[in-house]
């Protein structure tokens, strides 16, 4: 087994990569090796079994897809027909998506047989026909998430006879996600020989197991010394007893610290996720959210905003942030704790990436405090008994550089003289129903002549179409609500 802690300053042309690759990562400001990548880049070029250890964010997607995208260029005695070449299986959509664009980027000056080489990303939560129109083209790359990749095999759209390299990526996680008997059926349908990667941040006993079965031979690569910590050691880490009434609070004022830039918002539950999302878009900061609740559609557009600065808050829970990978992510905020050391490992990653340092705050609630002395005691934190702290208290001003005349409203939401919050409109989220208008003037009286009370409705509707009304409600005009007259039951007298 091989191992390196440090960055390096070899650069991907000394490691033999094409000039094509090179010029299109350095025009990305990719122009040096991280550890993974150098270790990796000689043996994996020269079609070798590998298996790659690293922890999140240090460039283990290059590493298998420089020599991906350079062995089917010179691959010159498999002449390209239109089948894919290359398949490259992680476990969510969010780290499909990422994988593409950066193989896209790394392939965009490629061409082999007089075609640009193609790529094509193949995931659940989109409709079958444009994936399976892609297939029909012909492609030389495919990333795809295990259950889609399945379904369009079986169909008979996906060919994979012809593949000439396999790469599992993130594997710990799909066994996590219960993707491995999936991974299995794609396994018993490729060649058997060909070239095969595989890469995780931990090693469980199912994955070495895995990798027995389909690798011939493969060299074990690690980025880091075994001894190392499990937390990145350029994270700043702060945990703070805090009370749920007061969490988001607490979180607008760290979201206003000096030097903040994207930041990352964990929580366990979907419900959580969104409802602090409402809350921090209703005080004025530019946040998104991505959950399970959420369709892709609108997970995708939350990312791509957060990755272009639309955004520069996201929340989420942790399946939905698994293969978030973003380099400049300044803070992560667990604002309710992870199941276990492990989750916190994967969250606290986000930031403190590519040599940046980052800054990790965690906020225990008192329910919390026996999970988190496990998590602490498992990482050696030393931090087993969080101090209580408040939006107000001092040392949470000074420990993470917040101006202390910050309140918990930004930009155009503002406290009116009575106090309370006049908050921007929140915009409706995909698919959901625009808010009806309340600002209408209801008056109710008590008649006093028949001595039974009733409602008076003297409020002036404007006029409005029937297809303004439908569209407003989303539904048929409403009725208008009558009292219903309660049946006479008195028994009738004989004369």
């Amino acid at each position: 087994m091989t191992s390196i802690t440090t960055e390096t300053n070899t650069s991907f042309a000394d490691l033999g990569v094409r000039e094509e690759i090179v010029r299109a990562l350095a025009e990305s400001g990719i122009e040096h090796t991280f550890a993974i990548q150098e270790l990796t880049l000689p043996l994996a070029l020269a079609g070798d079994d590998l298996i790659g250890q690293a922890r999140t964010g240090m460039g283990k997607t290059l590493a298998f897809g420089v020599p991906l995208l350079q062995r089917i260029v010179t691959d010159t005695a498999r002449p390209l027909n239109g089948m894919p070449r290359a398949l490259v299986v992680v476990p969510t959509r969010e780290l499909c998506l990422q994988v593409y664009d950066d193989l896209c980027n790394a392939a965009k000056y490629l061409q082999a047989d007089g075609r640009k080489l193609s790529v094509v990303s193949i995931y659940g939560g989109r409709p079958y026909e444009p994936q399976i129109e892609a297939l029909q083209k012909g492609v030389e790359v495919v990333v795809g998430t295990p259950g889609r990749l399945l379904d369009l095999a079986q169909q008979g759209h996906l060919q994979l006879g012809g593949l000439s390299v396999l790469i599992l990526d993130e594997a710990d996680e799909m066994l996590d996600l219960g993707f491995l008997p999936d991974i299995e059926r794609i396994l018993r349908q490729i060649p058997d020989e060909r070239q095969a990667m595989l890469f995780s941040a931990t090693m469980p006993d199912p994955i070495i197991t895995l990798a027995r079965t389909f690798m011939n031979r493969p060299t074990h690569i690690r980025a880091e010394a075994p001894h190392s910590s499990a937390t990145h050691d350029t994270t700043k880490q702060y945990a703070y007893r805090a009370h749920a009434l007061d969490k988001v609070e607490l979180v607008t004022r760290v979201l206003q610290a000096n030097g903040r830039g994207a930041t990352m918002i964990f929580t366990r539950t979907k419900r959580t996720a969104q409802k602090v999302s409402d809350e921090l878009a209703e005080r004025g900061f530019k946040v998104g959210a991505v959950h399970g609740d959420l369709g892709q559609i609108a997970r995708e557009k939350a990312l791509k905003a957060f990755r272009t600065g639309e955004i520069d808050v996201l929340v989420a829970t942790d399946v939905a942030a698994r293969g978030i990978d973003i380099d400049d992510i300044t803070h992560v905020i667990n604002y309710q704790i992870p199941e276990d050391e492990q989750a916190y490992v994967h969250r606290i990653g986000r930031t403190g990436r590519a040599g940046k340092t980052g800054i990790a705050v965690t906020l225990v609630d008192w329910d919390e405090l026996p999970r988190w002395t496990m998590i602490d005691k498992a990482l050696g934190l030393n931090i087993p008994d969080p101090a209580e702290t408040y939006s107000n208290s001092p040392n949470i001003y000074a420990e993470l550089d917040i101006p202390t005349e910050v309140t918990g409203v930004v930009g155009g939401a503002v406290r009116s003289s009575n106090g309370s919050k006049d908050r921007p409109k929140r915009e409706p989220r995909d698919g959901e129903r625009p808010a009806r208008n309340r600002d209408r003037t209801r008056q109710r009286t008590r008649g006093a002549s028949s001595g039974t009370g009733h409602v008076e409705n003297t409020e002036q509707t404007p006029a409005v179409s029937n297809g303004e009304a439908a569209a407003a409600e989303g539904s048929s005009p409403a009725r208008r609500r009558r009292r219903r007259r309660r049946p006479n039951t008195a028994t009738p007298t004989s004369g």
